[in-house]
């Protein structure tokens, strides 16, 4: 059976079972797409059709694209990988480790032994977390009054350090962080260096941190995954109007363009007749930038965003300057050394610098490792190995 075959076949059956509204996955060797394809609808009951340009939120897969911009930046000299982060965004400076809270539930708080510096946000070992995965970053926007990170606001960003900057890995609001600082090296906004540096060279057309008309026209819904099993669209969308844009997790995308991009990345820096990164900075992204620490087990602070996440935990797994790097061969076929990560809303990719193969894959579901979808995602994986032989 050929690849359009067995992926046609799985990726509809679960769309008509029921198990995802609407689904587009595809695959690319560092010459041309190996596989499209889009099944169900992109709200449930609202009739229109899955399709391989339908613009989804692709939250946390933002985060790679904003790390390619900071070591565009690295490469140009105007950013460092290890200078103190305070010197070019000095708001930083004021995360203090967060030691705990007193009787009256007063955070209590002592300064970091450290200075974080870009490749600490890079490699989500600053010590920065997010309230999805932590109970006491909650317990501290509470006590100071701090919105949450996806309202954009610039308190957002003011929440404590977990522990000191190096000592371990923890997801979290870091390569906000990041983006920060590509705004304080170019003047501009987060966006209008993505769209110059990135999204114009490599033809990535349908992807923005605000949404153009054209791009509502062919937006899929979110939608929640109750206790029952079933799915409900949701009116969620991520502020059009932001004090600052998300660089951990505000884009909107399409697979296709996201699959120019994973493209770039496998063909070390170089996609659509251009060149937006050299081939060695690509070699440094796709090593381990975080020495002995290992990522670890993301454990629920908030249920309906996200179950506990722990993908193959008898592999250890590294961190990249933007990517996870597993050090050991998945199941699916993902060779050790491959790269990946995804998003909230259940949307995922992954790169094969060995096999020379990359896929995106993305549905609109919460919450993030959802039961259904991403045994599906696997699935498709598989299936593209096993058409490599």
């Amino acid at each position: 059976m050929s690849l359009k075959q067995r992926a046609d076949a799985l990726l509809s059956a679960a769309a008509q079972a029921g198990h995802v509204p609407g689904v587009v996955a595809m695959a690319t060797t560092p010459e041309s797409t190996i596989y499209e394809g889009a099944f169900g609808q992109r709200a449930l009951g609202g009739g229109a059709p899955m399709t391989t340009d339908t613009v989804v939120w692709i939250a946390s897969m933002t985060k790679a694209l904003t790390s390619a911009a900071a070591m565009q930046l690295v490469e140009a000299g105007q950013l460092s990988l290890d200078a103190p982060a305070h010197a070019v965004v000095p708001a930083i400076a004021e995360a203090q480790v967060l030691t705990g809270f007193d009787a009256a539930g007063k955070p209590q708080v002592r300064a970091p032994k450290r200075p974080v510096t870009l490749r600490h946000l890079l490699t989500h070992t600053a010590g920065f977390s997010y309230e999805f995965w932590s109970t006491d970053i909650q317990k501290y926007q509470a006590s100071l009054g701090l919105p949450g990170i996806t309202e954009c606001k610039n308190a957002s960003l003011r929440t404590p350090l977990l522990f000191d900057p190096g000592e371990r890995w923890e997801y979290g609001i870091n390569i906000d962080w990041a983006g920060k600082m590509v705004e304080a090296a170019t003047g501009k906004r987060l966006g209008a260096v993505l769209q110059d540096k990135l999204f114009a060279p490599l033809g990535m057309d349908s992807t923005a941190f605000k949404l153009t008309p054209a791009m509502r026209q062919r937006l899929a819904k979110i939608h929640q995954r109750g206790d029952d099993g079933q799915l409900a669209a949701l009116d969620l969308e991520i502020v059009q109007e932001p004090e600052f844009e998300m660089g951990g997790g505000g884009l909107y995308s399409t697979a296709g363009d996201y699959l120019k991009f994973v493209r770039m990345i496998l063909n070390g820096g170089a996609g659509n007749g251009e060149r937006v990164l050299r081939p060695e900075t690509v070699a440094l992204m796709a090593m381990n930038n975080m020495g002995a620490n290992r990522v670890s087990k993301l454990t629920s602070a908030i249920p309906p965003l996200s179950n506990d996440v722990d993908i193959y935990p008898d592999i250890p797994k590294s961190w990249g300057l933007g990517f996870m790097i597993n050090e050991g061969r998945f199941p699916s076929g993902r060779s050790a050394g491959s790269l990946m990560w995804a998003g909230l809303a259940n949307s995922y990719y992954w790169i094969d610098p060995a096999r020379r193969v990359a896929g995106v894959y993305l549905t609109q579901i919460l919450p993030f490792a959802d039961l259904r979808s991403y045994p599906l995602f696997e699935s498709f994986e598989r299936a593209v190995y096993d058409s490599l032989g």
